[in-house]
């Protein structure tokens, strides 16, 4: 996946959307706006976004840490490449929070929603825009997206909506 992100790299357009989508997936910022969104709606919308937000609020975070501390992975190499300027993370790399915490908030909040794939693509664009600031290896981003496509599933058992 390097090959692929890495001549995009220091050009306008893919810097800009990589800043962007990884500025707003930071703590779940989006994810903390869209389920706010979607919870002004009454009935089982509202019931759907407060379990991403517990989900994505509270879950996410305490499986990648404790998956970041347990790993404890070496961030790639910021120094060789033409990154984009992000907030750079104290913690390691494995598993990526940006995907975690995007792939179950998407998860979640697709459900009976006509904006589902616009969610997932939101979940793939933050996703992908970790390897573009190079802040993560492939595998950290998949690991986290996997991570968060099982905890949302894992939520819907849990936690079922009317």
């Amino acid at each position: 996946m390097e090959a692929v992100i890495a001549p995009l790299r220091g050009r306008l357009g893919p810097d800009a959307i990589a800043w962007a989508a990884s500025t707003l997936g930071d703590h779940g910022f989006v994810w903390f706006l869209l389920s706010l969104a979607r919870a002004r709606r009454p009935g089982r919308h509202r019931e759907v976004a407060l379990r991403a937000l517990l989900f994505t609020g509270a879950v996410t975070p305490m499986v990648n840490l404790g998956l970041k501390f347990a790993v404890g992975r070496m961030r790639p190499d910021r120094e060789t490449s033409r990154s984009v300027p992000v907030r750079v993370p104290r913690t390691s790399s494995f598993p990526s929070g940006h995907a975690l915490a995007a792939w179950c908030a998407a998860s979640l909040l697709a459900e009976d929603d006509p904006w589902s794939p616009a969610y997932y693509a939101l979940a793939a664009t933050i996703s992908v825009s970790r390897l573009h600031v190079n802040l993560h290896h492939t595998t950290d981003v998949l690991a986290g997206a996997l991570l968060g496509l099982t905890l949302g599933h894992l939520a819907r058992r849990l936690l079922p909506i009317g």
